[in-house]
């Protein structure tokens, strides 16, 4: 029987030179896609896929993640005193159960690698996916629910990729593929 799979990493402590200058005071993960920050959507779609436990590897400056997914009582105390119902219905909605987050720190950004090494106390010896929220991936079935889906019928490692034009693989990841 395979381990199930209910942890995540996101590594989240990049300075988003590929969104610049819109990132130059805002993190990457915080910009907003229609009415929700990138970040929610990840979290909202590993939580899709049953994953229920996150850690967030961030970096300085990256405090309006952590605040995001923080209960806001002052807020929601407007929002009740005023009466908008839904909004804060939405607010409370999307929040996480104690404990669900934890964070630590990537001191010196020195890639992916060691962000997500950064988490190995986190991870355990659990499995656990790798979120990239500065990647939204929009498809019929989720991306992240997709590879819990692999991992559920392998119980081996997957990974989602996407091609990229020559000229710009500096700026990502890349894999080499072949025969094994």
């Amino acid at each position: 029987m395979v381990k199930p799979l209910r942890k995540a990493v996101l590594p989240v402590a990049g300075l988003g030179t590929r969104f610049l200058p819109a990132t130059k005071a805002m993190p990457k993960e915080m910009l907003p896609v229609v009415d929700k920050p990138l970040i929610q959507y990840a979290i909202d779609e590993a939580r899709a896929a049953g994953i229920d436990q996150f850690c967030m590897v961030t970096g300085r400056g990256k405090t309006a993640l952590i605040d995001h997914f923080d209960i806001a009582f002052e807020l929601e105390a407007t929002l009740a005193e005023r009466n908008k119902r839904e909004a804060l219905a939405l607010l409370r909605e999307e929040a996480m159960p104690p404990g669900a987050i934890t964070t630590v720190r990537q001191q010196v950004p020195l890639g992916l690698g060691h962000a997500i090494w950064c988490a190995r106390t986190f991870i355990g010896d659990d499995p656990f996916a790798i979120l990239l929220p500065d990647d939204l991936v929009l498809s019929q079935t989720p991306c992240t629910t997709q590879l819990v889906n692999v991992y559920n019928e392998t119980g081996g490692n997957v990974v989602a990729i996407s091609e990229v034009p020559r000229e710009q693989t500096n700026r990502y990841g890349i894999l080499k593929t072949g025969k094994t």
